[in-house]
C-alpha cells in the first residue's frame, strides 16, 4: 500500500509551463504556475489523498485516524508531517532570499527551513545563487542592496540536470531562470526576501522585502558552495542532514529494488523520468508517493529512470 496525493498548484511571478511540458501535467487555463505542493501538512495548505478509499480525506485526517501505521510507534497524533514537497517551475529569476535558522526563528515569529534543491531540467544558461563569493563583507553586502549590485557578491553555479544542492537555513539563495526543482524542505513557509531584482509582482506593485529579519538570519561565513553533480553509479546520496536524507536510485526496465521491510520508517518517493510500480499500483514520472511504516516497499522500474526516496525525517 502507498499513499498519493493530489498537487496544490501555486501562482508565482516567476512561474512558468514546464510542471505541463516537462511533467505531462494538466494545468487547463492556469498561468504562471511556479509551484506545485506534491505532500504539505499546514494549517493553510493541506494535501487530498488520491486513493480511492481515502479520497475526500486530508493528510492531517489521515495522520490523526492512522498515524502510528504510517509514521510508526511513536507518533503523536498531534504532530505534522515532518516535510513539506514541492516542485518548482522558475521561468523567470526567485527572489534573493533567507530561511531562518532554528536559533533566530522563533524570535521573529517564524520556522526555520533547510531544503534540498533537485535540477531535473535546466536550460542553457539555468542557474544557482548560493552563499556569497570569496571576500564579501557584510558591510558590502548591504551596501549594495541600497545600490541595486547585490548579484555582483553573490556566489552563482551553472545548473544542470541531476544537480544538487542543500541549502540550510542561514543560506542566502536564489534560483535563476530556467530550472525544473524538485524541493525537499522542513515542513515550514518562512521566507524572507532580501532583494527581488527590482521587478514587481502578479499585482503590478513591488513585492515585500524583509531586510531587517533577513540580516539576522544570513550567514555571512557562507561562501562558494558547490552543488553534487550527478555520477554514474546506482546509487547516489544526495542529502543526509538532521531534518532528512534523501538517495538517488538509477534503475533500469524491470528492475526491482528492495527499499524496506515492514515496520521500518516510512519514505517519500519521486520517480523523475520514468514510471516506477509498487505493490502493483503505479507512480507516474514526477509524482509523489508516501510508502507507510506498516508496509515493505518494493519497487519495480518501468523504464530506466531516477528514483529520488526521502526518509530519516522521522525514526
Amino acid at each position: 500500500m502507498i499513499f498519493k496525493f493530489e498537487p496544490q498548484y501555486m501562482q508565482r511571478v516567476w512561474g512558468g509551463t514546464s510542471l505541463e511540458t516537462a511533467l505531462d501535467r494538466n494545468l487547463g487555463n492556469q498561468k504562471n504556475i511556479g509551484e506545485s505542493w506534491e505532500i504539505v501538512d499546514r494549517e493553510e495548505n493541506q494535501s487530498t489523498l488520491l486513493k480511492p478509499k481515502y479520497q475526500e480525506m486530508n493528510l492531517r485526517k489521515l495522520l490523526a485516524k492512522k498515524g502510528t501505521l504510517i509514521m510508526g510507534p511513536n507518533w503523536h497524533h498531534e504532530k505534522r508531517f515532518p516535510l513539506l514537497v514541492k516542485w518548482l517551475d522558475c521561468k523567470d529569476r526567485l527572489s534573493l532570499q533567507v530561511h531562518p535558522p532554528a536559533a533566530v526563528a522563533k524570535s521573529l515569529g517564524g520556522e526555520p527551513k533547510t531544503e534540498n534543491w533537485y535540477v531535473a531540467h535546466a536550460t542553457k544558461d539555468a542557474g544557482l545563487f548560493a552563499g556569497f563569493k570569496k571576500g564579501t563583507s557584510k558591510e558590502q553586502f548591504i551596501e549594495s542592496l541600497d545600490l541595486g549590485t547585490a548579484e555582483s557578491h553573490c556566489h552563482r553555479i551553472n545548473s544542470q540536470k541531476g544537480d544538487s544542492l542543500l541549502v540550510e537555513s542561514g543560506r542566502i539563495h536564489a534560483i535563476d531562470a530556467g530550472n525544473l526543482i524538485l524541493e525537499i524542505q522542513q515542513n515550514s513557509d518562512t521566507t524572507y526576501r532580501v532583494y527581488d531584482w527590482d521587478r514587481k509582482g502578479l499585482d503590478g506593485n513591488p513585492r515585500q522585502l524583509h531586510l531587517e529579519e533577513s540580516l539576522r538570519c544570513i550567514d555571512f561565513n557562507d561562501f562558494e558552495p558547490k552543488p553534487l553533480r550527478k555520477c554514474d553509479g546506482t546509487l547516489e546520496i544526495l542529502s543526509d542532514c538532521p531534518h532528512f536524507r534523501i538517495r538517488k536510485f538509477i534503475g533500469c526496465t524491470n528492475e526491482c529494488v528492495v527499499l524496506k521491510a515492514r515496520n521500518q520508517q516510512c519514505m517519500i518517493l519521486n520517480p523523475i523520468g520514468c514510471d516506477i510500480k509498487i505493490d502493483g499500483e503505479m507512480v507516474r514520472s514526477g509524482f509523489t508517493a508516501l510508502s507507510p511504516y506498516c508496509e515493505e516497499c518494493v519497487v519495480t522500474f518501468m523504464e530506466g529512470g531516477e528514483l529520488l526516496v526521502t526518509d530519516n525525517f522521522y525514526i
